[in-house]
């Protein structure tokens, strides 16, 4: 059977510029949406945290705020209650043998921008998947996880690979731009990505280069999966 590790961020804030502490967690639809799809594909998932702490769901991802109408938000919270069970008690990060499954995924949220983008477990994952050749997907802010995956030498082993991320312009349309420490696009191009972004913001972009999937945004959740599936299947 395919397997999926899913590795979500265990930070509840994403700490700001002037030191506040900005509520998230994960991005409900960017867990719910591939989750659901690799379940409906016949694949086994398994959930993992660092420290296998309960990852924590972003609130504004279940509000009008969050771009949702109503009945979205509800369908998303009764998938969240039905599958409590699996996040309430993920597996620790550090005891999980990412070498077992045939595809890693991080959702995104700003949650990984505080702690995946510094995790050294992860990153040590992140750089020896994306050498094996073997299926490293990435969504919306996850892509922050591959700073901490460094080279002995201090550059990027993804200098050269095409991604996509959260843009400036989204962050900017979130309204926390000019809040934030960084903004994940610059960082991307600081480490020698080929940043891709769609042509306007808040649209589906999926991009594949070689092993490494990414997608822009919340909206990009079900094109990101399906690539996934159509490619491993």
């Amino acid at each position: 059977m395919t397997s999926v590790l899913m590795i979500l961020s265990a930070a509840d804030h994403w700490t700001l510029k002037d030191g506040s502490k900005h509520p998230t967690g994960f991005w409900a639809e960017e867990f719910l949406a591939p989750y659901n799809k690799f379940k409906e594909a016949g694949w086994d998932v398994v959930v993992a945290t660092p420290g296998g702490q309960k990852p924590t769901v972003d609130q504004t991802s279940l509000s009008v705020k969050g771009g949702l109408l109503p009945n979205k938000i509800a369908t998303l919270k009764d998938e969240l209650a039905r599958l409590a069970t699996v996040l309430d008690a993920p597996e620790n990060l550090s005891n999980v043998d990412p070498d077992a499954f045939d595809v890693v995924f991080y959702p995104g949220g700003h949650a990984p921008m505080e702690d995946l983008a510094y995790d050294e477990v992860s990153g040590a994952i992140i750089r020896k998947r994306m050498e094996s050749g073997r299926p490293l997907a990435l969504l919306c802010h996850a892509p922050a996880a591959i700073l901490a995956a460094q080279n002995a030498d201090g550059t990027s082993p993804f200098a050269g690979y095409k991604m996509t991320g959260l843009s400036n312009a989204e962050e900017t349309l979130n309204g926390l731009a000019k809040k934030a420490k960084w903004l994940l696009q610059d960082k991307l191009e600081e480490a020698g990505v080929e940043y891709e972004k769609a042509k306007l913001p808040m649209r589906p972009h999926v991009v594949v280069d070689r092993n490494v999937y990414t997608g822009q945004n919340p909206q990009s959740s079900e094109d990101l999966a399906d690539r996934i599936i159509a490619d491993v299947s």
